[in-house]
């Protein structure tokens, strides 16, 4: 006799999953933060050397410079950056988005001390002089750029100029120099004269100033000006940051990819959900509702780590599709070898679901440790795919073991499934005992 309650439940169940994921799929497809290699921008690596002799290299040092990092990326406004620490002294910087390398190289790497010294490269103040976030850009009479700084002790700006001041104005000695990572063996005598000159400008001083604003004037674009205003706004790097690689994808580039990726992936599960309704019947119709609940159940924890999505994180997850019905199949496949050999579909159910478990916890847990190593070990692209084939596999474990086994036992204990081998897969003929 059929039992109405656990079909009830069944329809029930997937009623209420179907609510749940009516209402996630889309918060959660527009939550997702995708990779350069998918959106487009810019990605750099960096090797971190010491600014000055004897300076070490130390966790402390590197986290520094990752939060300076930090700051000029917020002067980009990239929303999604990614920034890691890689082999100890290097840093790898992704900015999905970003159409002017230019410019993002220049404030990524660039040290930005700024340094202001007399005629004869003699030091007299530096960054540490200046209040902190208060450049700004303005513009002159003749409607020229300039940066306008904020000084923190206005007596001692007060006491360089007095001195500076005092030199001959003939010789044109009374110069105070503005220089943006000043360099051992750079200097204004050798410097002066040429047309690209390395230091930023060198006003004339003729009096002591007792002021706590001063103003950057030079041969400036706006742009320029504005560059030169968030680096000095973004603070000074503590270390020396030496491109070792970057590439650049174009953001119609990324587009193409993601649109021909999610095709690829949709023909592949496709075959995949018709294989499983060919080959299992009923087995594999609920094997196709699990990779669906799958599917969602891995971008909403995708979503909810941050985590960015990049092509070998697609890739990834398809991997994950294939393994979760690798899962489904060994489970079928021993509960088809139970009815073959003369069970009831009761007792088939049950016993087929033992003998495939160990399996599959085996093939699981073996992925589960190599995608551990690639991310302890890998790259930023390698971790990308290693962390969507780990939760790939834990979500395997709740919807195609736990939650096949539930949604199939419902239909199986209502009795409904009795004398119907066929639903899943095997013929009356095949059955032991029978003709």
């Amino acid at each position: 006799m059929v039992k109405k309650g656990p079909i009830f439940s069944f329809f029930a169940l997937l009623i209420v999953l179907g609510v749940i994921i009516g209402f996630a799929v889309n918060p959660i497809i527009h939550r997702v933060n995708l990779g350069l290699d998918l959106k487009g921008g810019f990605e750099v690596l960096y090797q971190v050397e010491p600014l000055k002799a004897g300076q070490k290299i130390d966790s402390d040092t590197m986290s520094n410079a990752v939060a300076a990092i930090n700051k000029r990326i917020n002067v980009l406004g990239v929303s999604e950056p990614n920034i890691s620490i890689e082999n100890g002294h290097r840093i790898r910087v992704q900015l999905p988005g970003v159409k002017d390398e230019k410019r993002a190289r220049q404030l990524l790497s660039t040290t930005a001390k700024l340094e202001f010294r007399d005629y004869k490269d003699r030091l007299m103040m530096d960054g540490s002089d200046l209040k902190p976030g208060k450049a700004k850009v303005a513009f002159d009479q003749m409607n020229k750029p300039m940066v306008t700084l904020q000084l923190k002790d206005p007596k001692k700006f007060a006491s360089v100029t007095k001195k500076i001041a005092s030199y001959d104005p003939l010789k044109r000695e009374n110069v105070l120099v503005i220089w943006m990572d000043y360099k051992k063996g750079n200097s204004y005598a050798k410097e002066s004269g040429k047309t690209n000159q390395k230091f930023i400008s060198d006003p004339s001083v003729d009096q002591e100033l007792n002021t706590s604003d001063v103003e950057i004037t030079g041969s400036f674009t706006a742009k320029e000006a504005t560059n030169l205003k968030d680096l000095l706004n973004s603070g000074s790097l503590p270390v020396r940051m030496v491109e070792k690689y970057s590439t650049s994808v174009g953001a119609q580039f990324g587009q193409d990819s993601m649109k021909e990726t999610i095709y690829a992936g949709a023909l592949a599960v496709a075959a995949i959900m018709l294989f499983m309704l060919l080959f299992y019947r009923l087995g594999g119709l609920i094997a196709d509702l699990t990779l669906v609940f799958y599917s969602i159940i891995v971008m909403a924890v995708f979503v909810g780590l941050q985590a960015v999505l990049t092509l070998p994180g697609i890739a990834a997850m398809i991997l994950g599709v294939g393994m979760a019905v690798d899962a489904n199949i060994i489970t079928l496949e021993r509960i088809k070898d139970e009815l073959r050999s003369g069970k009831s579909i009761i007792s088939a159910f049950k016993a087929g679901n033992q003998r495939a478990l160990p399996t599959v916890i085996d093939a699981n847990l073996t992925t589960i440790i190599a995608a551990a190593v690639l991310f302890a070990l890998g790259t930023s692209a390698v971790k990308g795919f290693a962390v969507m084939l780990l939760i790939s596999n834990v979500v395997t474990f709740v919807t195609s073991v736990y939650g096949a086994r539930l949604l199939l036992g419902l239909l199986v204990h209502s009795r409904a499934l009795n004398n119907h081998p066929w639903l899943f897969g095997v013929k009356r003929s095949d059955i032991r005992g029978t003709k």
